[in-house]
């Protein structure tokens, strides 16, 4: 699949995750919804890959644990633990920052060069995201919100940490289909015993919405999603992969415009306008560097010009 086409199915994907997310809300505790959802997504997983005969056990293991942690549980914890406290338009504010945080991680742990258009990208993206939450931000600054919001920080550090785990595990020949499925199952299990050890209950919801929500979430946010995005990231990198948690927040403002009448207003439009310059600013095909004898030609050229 190109490049491009998985960038794009990414944001679709996870711009549309909301509206199952809703559809959720009720009588289910959030980590026992979270748990189901990736349960199910790592039966299927793991299932449809033995049936088709492609289900590999990867040499090493550590990394894939880390992955599931990371990617599939911890960070889901960490961002909906800020939700119930901050505005969701906050907590995206603040996701926004992946692409900065996977830039500065990839220095880290593989010596990738800190390039400067990624720090400006990330930088517009935030600020485009600032705007269009604006109403968002007009928070008071109690105990509260700062846990919120340091919770969403926490959240958005785990996933870019998962980022990593995913890079070295392509690195190791581990394709990112064979890790999510073991990691899904991984993070269940861990979600279960977290679950159980918080004596949390176990509901069984009775409105069909709620299932099909759940198999939207499974299948396409989990099992498309994920895989998608960590192609993505095996390919062009982390932080230009990264770029994905800018632009979804808007396909979901989109979605709600049609669906829920959101009102457009002109800090939201230019929000998006900034977030669309940081895309582009990011995603520009960098100009072929010239050999050294082109280029002297070149200064020769323009000096002998009238």
């Amino acid at each position: 699949m190109d490049t491009p086409v998985l960038f794009i199915a990414t944001v679709l994907i996870w711009g549309t995750t909301w509206i199952a997310i809703a559809a959720q809300v009720g009588d289910v505790q959030v980590a026992v919804s979270v748990f189901y959802r990736f349960a199910l997504a790592g039966v299927l997983m793991l299932a449809g890959l033995a049936l088709i005969g492609r289900l590999e056990r990867p040499r090493i293991w550590r990394f894939v644990v880390v992955q599931a942690l990371c990617l599939f549980c911890l960070n889901f914890i960490g961002l909906y633990a800020a939700t119930a406290t901050v505005p969701s338009g906050l907590v995206s504010v603040v996701f926004s920052l992946a692409s900065i945080f996977n830039a500065l991680n990839a220095r880290l742990f593989f010596k990738d060069p800190l390039e400067r258009r990624t720090l400006v990208a990330g930088a517009l993206g935030f600020c485009g995201l600032a705007l269009l939450f604006w109403q968002d931000l007009a928070v008071s600054l109690d105990p509260a919100t700062l846990r919120g919001i340091g919770f969403a920080v926490l959240g958005t550090a785990i996933f870019s940490l998962g980022n990593m785990a995913s890079r070295k595990n392509s690195a190791l020949g581990i394709t990112p289909v064979t890790a999510n499925a073991w990691g899904m199952g991984i993070a269940a299990l861990v979600l279960l015993c977290l679950l159980v050890a918080t004596g949390q209950p176990f509901a069984v919801p009775r409105a069909g919405t709620y299932w099909v929500a759940l198999v939207y979430l499974a299948v396409i946010g989990s099992i498309l999603g994920f895989t998608a995005y960590l192609l993505l990231v095996a390919r062009i990198g982390s932080a230009r992969a990264g770029y994905a948690t800018v632009l979804f927040p808007i396909v979901a403002l989109a979605l709600s415009t049609v669906f829920e009448g959101y009102q457009w207003s002109l800090t939201a439009v230019l929000g998006v306008v900034l977030a669309a310059i940081g895309n582009i600013v990011m995603f520009k095909p960098r100009r072929p560097e010239q050999p050294p004898y082109q280029a002297c030609s070149a200064i020769t050229d323009r000096k002998a010009g009238p």
